[in-house]
């Protein structure tokens, strides 16, 4: 900014034309012109900065200034400011914060009242400061909006990130079972040749064939423990079918140890399949393969179809906008969508829920992102290990949901302003402060409910109370 002997002087004319003057005589204009301070301010320059106090009112006289939101370092343009006009006097009035940049996109002319001088003037003349109070609301309404949306957007690229990722583990699984199970295939569909050109009787197929049916029979009954047992057997296996001369013995050791094989059962193979043992134990050892990897790819597409149902439950899909739910099946499946932090922390969520309670009739994922915010808010504050409760019962007519974390609490000079749009105790570019505001606005004033919080060092406890219809 430049203040130089250069810039033109401000008349009484120039104040006039601005908007905030209406109706104001030549006595009133007068003090606003023998209090403000002409400066002229190059484009591309700052006239006042998102986040910090209004330097005071400016009056823009000549020139274009712009609004721009600016988060994580990244600028998004709200619109522009044309001369003649105002800026900063809602902050100045409120004590609050600016919540926009305001920039220069040509050289502007300004004049600068400083908050002191504003303040005076505005509680001696009615007229500017209803003026003033009147553009609070449409403002505010504005830059929350753009804020929400943000926010909601925000989330749902966390959530989508966090569920590609869940998603991708058991795609990728499938893959590879896919892969595998092709492999096999391809073995027992040559086996039955190569067990002609190698001149095995019918009897020994016929035993041989016993001997396989007999594998996937106990492949079919095989526990986790028989697992344990295997690991330790494999490698006596292997040593035996390399003896042998059996090619690829480790690669068949480990699905032929999983169902008991042992040397006595590799002798009666190789009487029967002679010069195709190799061949009969590709054909054992593939089988048992491909139904291990077809039990694979079922789980796999299960756990996919699981994450799927998931998140068409978490938004209500193919529903109406009012809907009839259990608050446990709305929990459930934001915590499958959370499922990702989840899974990078020790945090251990406890149940306590009154299963006998009946459905509430609300906006089905709005109210997800109610018990998203809390969920969040609670895994952020535990970090890396801690316990998160989740407990329901009836109570006064309706149903409580609370969600109480054993972090270290939130302290007495902030816990009145959780709720406050725009409040946040998370660094730059990590939170918006509209998380919990938002909750609050979906439990209050579109469910008719109530948000509260109980804080303590070890317990903090969100309760949602949701009203019942009644009977």
């Amino acid at each position: 900014m430049s203040s130089d002997g250069g810039v033109p002087a401000l008349t009484l004319a120039e104040l006039r034309r601005v908007d905030l003057f209406d109706d104001l005589d030549d006595e009133e204009l007068g003090a606003w012109l023998a209090v403000a301070q002409v400066q002229e301010i190059a484009a591309g320059d700052i006239l006042a900065e998102q986040g910090e106090p209004a330097p005071g009112l400016q009056l823009l006289l000549d020139g274009v200034a712009r609004a721009l939101l600016v988060t994580d370092g990244r600028t998004e343009p709200l619109g522009t400011q044309t001369a003649p006009t105002w800026l900063g006097a809602i902050a100045v009035l409120t004590g609050g914060l600016l919540g926009v940049r305001m920039q220069a996109q040509t050289t502007c002319r300004v004049a600068l009242v400083l908050p002191d001088d504003v303040l005076d003037l505005v509680l001696t003349q009615r007229v500017v400061h209803r003026t003033i109070m009147q553009q609070i609301a449409p403002v505010m309404g504005r830059i929350t909006a753009i804020e929400q949306n943000r926010d909601r957007l925000a989330g749902l690229g966390t959530m989508a990130a966090g569920l590609a990722h869940e998603l991708n583990n058991p795609a990728a699984a499938a893959r590879r079972a896919a892969a595998e199970l092709a492999d096999a295939l391809e073995i027992l569909g040559s086996t039955i040749g190569q067990f002609v050109d190698a001149g095995v009787e019918r009897a020994d197929a016929q035993q041989l064939a016993v001997m396989h049916r007999e594998a996937l029979d106990r492949a079919a009954h095989c526990t986790a423990l028989d697992a344990l047992d295997a690991a330790d057997a494999e490698d006596d296996l292997a040593e035996a079918l390399e003896a042998m001369g059996v090619e690829q013995a480790w690669h068949l050791a480990a699905p032929l140890s999983l169902v008991g094989v042992d040397a006595a059962w590799l002798e009666r193979l190789s009487s029967h399949a002679g010069p195709a043992t190799q061949a009969a134990l590709e054909w054992v050892a593939a089988s048992l393969t491909a139904r291990t990897l077809a039990t694979e790819l079922a789980q796999s597409a299960e756990q996919m179809s699981r994450l799927v149902a998931a998140v068409k439950t978490y938004a209500y899909m193919d529903r109406g906008d009012l809907v009839q739910v259990d608050v446990h099946e709305g929990l459930e499946t934001t915590l499958v969508v959370l499922g990702h932090k989840l899974k990078q922390t020790q945090i251990e969520v406890v149940r306590e829920y009154d299963r006998d309670l009946p459905q509430v009739t609300v906006r089905g994922s709005e109210l997800n992102q109610v018990w998203t915010n809390l969920l969040d808010n609670a895994i952020a504050a535990l970090g890396a290990r801690g316990t998160i409760t989740l407990a329901t019962h009836r109570e006064s007519g309706g149903v409580l949901v609370k969600v109480t974390d054993d972090g270290p609490g939130i302290s007495d000079d902030i816990v009145d302003r959780i709720f406050d749009p725009f409040f946040t105790t998370k660094g730059v570019g990590e939170g918006t402060g509209l998380g919990l505001d938002t909750a609050r606005r979906i439990v209050v004033d579109r469910h008719e409910g109530t948000l509260t919080v109980n804080t303590a060092p070890g317990r903090t406890s969100f309760c949602v109370w949701l009203p019942l219809p009644a009977a």
